[in-house]
């Protein structure tokens, strides 16, 4: 990734289709997690995909006129939160190969200074090493595939580390993928499920009291399985991990 990224506390926040389906909570506690750290948080009204499904689909044409949508939306030059390694990626990675051969270059490359992942953002772009409260629980932490190439993961360790009571647990084969890969569940549902099995079987082993990790899609796919294995894994996004130690405190409410 890009040194130049850019920094500010008046951010735009970018919720994704699973916050917007099935994790409302999550850019909840985004948005009250980056306000506790002064920001101003806005939320562009017209924001749908980051072009992911498409992207890894191979409809690149199609891909290209979701980031287009996204650049249209997020105008301005202010940071655009995602609370979402895989989508951040996407916008700062993948869309930058979508539009290889395209004259948009320079635009998807200016768009792509501008977002961050949530807990990147938080360390790496507004300098916050600690986090106050507590969490009182043996945590496993999965770090998930498009955390790779970026300060995610090492930021969600640092912050949750720092909590009051939090204890690690470290399962086996920590970079293996949970299987989910966004439509490749849909494409191979067998192979996908199989992998996800091995990972919860790793995770359990280790004996956590709750799974964290930083993509809304894996902890989806894992409390699914789970689920439906008739093993139910409590899985928390590390934003949320950061809003309930605050909480805890009485310094946010609601």
């Amino acid at each position: 990734m890009s040194a130049d990224r850019v920094v500010g506390k008046e951010v735009q926040l970018m919720a994704t289709c699973l916050c917007d389906a099935f994790f409302d909570d999550v850019a909840k506690a985004t948005v009250q997690v980056l306000e506790y750290l002064g920001c101003a948080v806005e939320f562009p009204e017209g924001q749908t995909c980051c072009g992911q499904p498409a992207f890894n689909a191979g409809d690149w044409p199609a891909a290209r006129k979701m980031v287009r949508h996204v650049a249209g939306t997020f105008t301005g030059g202010a940071p655009i939160i995602v609370p979402s390694g895989s989508c951040a990626a996407m916008l700062f990675h993948g869309a930058l190969l979508a539009f290889e051969h395209e004259n948009d270059v320079p635009a998807v490359r200016e768009l792509g200074r501008r977002v961050w992942e949530v807990l990147d953002f938080i360390v790496s772009g507004l300098g916050v090493k600690k986090w106050e409260g507590e969490c009182r629980q043996k945590v496993a932490f999965h770090s998930s595939c498009h955390l790779r190439g970026s300060g995610s993961a090492a930021a969600a360790k640092l912050l949750l580390g720092s909590l009051r009571g939090l204890e690690w647990v470290e399962h086996a084969e920590p970079e293996q993928c949970c299987g989910f890969g966004g439509t490749f569940s849909v494409s191979f549902p067998h192979v996908s499920a199989g992998m996800g099995r091995l990972k919860l079987e790793n995770i359990r082993a280790a004996e956590p009291d709750l799974l964290v990790a930083a993509d809304m899609s894996c902890l989806m796919h894992l409390r699914g399985l789970s689920e439906k294995l008739g093993r139910p894994l409590p899985v928390k996004h590390a934003v949320q991990v950061l809003r309930d130690a605050l909480s805890a405190e009485g310094k946010i409410h609601g």
